[in-house]
């Protein structure tokens, strides 16, 4: 979030229109995608564990490179990418960690632990950079936060150090066209597809329109808007995280999908024209919508970790990922072209609407997905 929280200042500093903004991030996107489709495929070969050890350090050095290096928006377009991918490359492997150690009746509140984990990142990395740059300039903001990356790194190789690293046994042919073909895994699919083009979307670019809406209204430079804006957008999803794959656990995976994508989807399509609201009711907005818009990440990989066998989970998330981050890494650069061609004071509101097309895609296949999904205490029914 360092990127996001930083773009008012790199749009001035690097001389960025709004769609090169949105290509950087974009980017980050492309090969968070590329590395999910890699890793996950490779999960099931040579185990999750060792592959979340692996990207966990190889996204500390690429963060550290991107801090040291990124200097223009064609030096960022590159670096930020591969920043994306290295980070990828640790999310897929975690979710199946977690997976392999909790039994269905407890994985949607263990799957949204791990993402509150990121929550609270985006917490530290958004408060951070906006402070950092009031006091110091945006170089320091990025090396303070790819610090953070490193401590990561050592705090994920010790939460892993006691786990086994299981590799998935011989495939078998059969149970392989049954997971592709099953019905549920496919609405989960397209379901996440529509999630993350509304979620990259407004992750990207959310805090650039709290900071033009809200900027005026506080001091130069401001740490506090910085620290309203990270907490009303992640600290909500923190919660959210929690909360609702808990929720997913005892009401059904169904019902928590059903309500969570209809709402975001209504944020989406009233956020970008409440930039006049009082701060206070514009930040408790933002915070309903970071709530909805990551609140049913958990729940969509635990129900995908029901809907396939375990041995094929790795390849089913591989499949999954590539899509939907692949077409949510093109949303915040279509947010950017909305801006940048839009009339003045309207493209804010049609670039978030444009995402919603995303949670109406959420919604409908959520409606769409068999009653008799996974419930709490109650083993998956066969695929």
């Amino acid at each position: 979030m360092t990127y996001a929280a930083s773009l008012p200042t790199l749009i001035q500093e690097w001389a960025m229109t709004s769609t090169q903004a949105g290509l950087v991030q974009a980017s980050f996107s492309a090969g968070f995608a590329i590395s999910l489709f890699i890793t996950s495929w490779l999960a099931d070969h040579v185990g999750a564990r060792r592959m979340f050890v692996w990207f966990c350090w190889l996204g500390a050095v690429t963060a550290l490179g991107f801090a040291l290096f990124a200097r223009s928006f064609e030096q960022a377009l590159w670096l930020y990418g591969l920043v994306g991918f290295a980070q990828g490359g640790s999310y897929t492997p975690a979710i199946m960690l977690v997976a392999q150690q909790l039994p269905p009746a407890r994985r949607g509140a263990g799957v949204g632990w791990v993402l509150a984990g990121m929550s609270a990142g985006y917490v530290g990395s958004i408060s951070l950079s906006q402070g950092l740059i009031a006091i110091f300039d945006y170089r320091i903001a990025f090396l303070a936060c790819a610090l953070g990356t490193v401590v990561g790194a050592v705090l994920g190789t010790l939460a892993v150090a006691r786990i086994a690293n299981r590799i998935a046994g011989p495939p078998v042919a059969v149970r392989r066209a049954t997971w592709v073909k099953d019905r549920r895994a496919l609405l989960l699919t397209v379901g996440y597809i529509g999630h993350c083009w509304e979620l990259f979307g407004m992750w990207a670019w959310a805090p650039a329109f709290l900071v033009a809406s809200l900027g005026h209204r506080f001091a130069p430079g401001a740490v506090g808007l910085g620290i309203g804006i990270a907490v009303a957008l992640h600290l909500s999803a923190f919660v959210a995280s929690i909360t609702m794959g808990e929720a997913s656990d005892r009401y059904g995976r169904r019902a928590v999908l059903l309500a969570l994508a209809a709402v975001g989807a209504l944020c989406s399509f009233g956020f970008g024209w409440s930039g006049a609201l009082p701060a206070s009711l514009l930040l408790v907005f933002a915070a309903l919508y970071g709530f909805a818009a990551l609140g049913d990440s958990s729940v969509l990989s635990a129900a995908m970790s029901e809907a396939v066998p375990a041995d094929y989970l790795g390849r089913a998330l591989a499949v999954r990922s590539i899509l939907g981050i692949g077409v949510g890494a093109v949303a915040p650069a279509a947010f950017g072209v909305v801006l940048d061609l839009s009339a003045p004071g309207q493209g804010w509101g049609w670039a978030f609407a444009l995402m919603g097309v995303g949670g109406v895609v959420a919604t409908v296949c959520a409606a769409l997905l068999p009653t008799a999904s996974p419930r709490a205490g109650k083993p998956p029914s066969p695929s």
